[in-house]
């Protein structure tokens, strides 16, 4: 049986291609620890596919609910004005299913709890791969 439910992790988007490697990393991790659920990527601008292509293939394939998460820091502009626009002509367009969206994922506590937790990590000396604290970057 096909997938009922459908999430959209919906990004900015970049000129730059390597700037989608860790939205491609966490779509992968959704679609293994949700595999009944159809996990896409969109993007306001820059980079394809656009959120409307991305609702246009999950309602064309007959996903009935469609929650989107804005995998952004914070509210901005886009957020409050370019988001909801698109949200409402994509309601327009398939008014059958039902288009929910989430807070900015970096508005959630325990979101910010884990920046947090990261950026105390990162006060440690020599932060290896297999720590999970990722590369230092520059002289320190």
């Amino acid at each position: 049986m096909g997938a009922r439910q459908g999430l959209i992790l919906f990004g900015h988007g970049a000129r730059d291609a390597r700037w989608r490697e860790p939205f491609d990393r966490l779509h992968g991790k959704l679609s293994t620890l949700l595999p009944d659920c159809a996990v896409r990527l969109a993007f306001l601008e820059l980079m394809a596919p656009s959120l409307p292509e991305a609702i246009d293939e999950l309602a064309g394939g007959g996903i009935q609910t469609i929650t989107i998460v804005p995998v952004f820091f914070g509210q901005g502009g886009h957020l409050r004005r370019d988001f909801p626009v698109l949200v409402d002509a994509c309601r327009a367009k398939h008014p059958g299913v039902e288009i929910c969206a989430s807070n900015a994922v970096g508005e959630v506590d325990s979101v910010l709890d884990a920046i947090a937790a990261y950026c105390a990590l990162a006060l440690s000396p020599s932060p290896s791969p297999a720590s999970g604290r990722g590369e230092q970057t520059g002289d320190t």
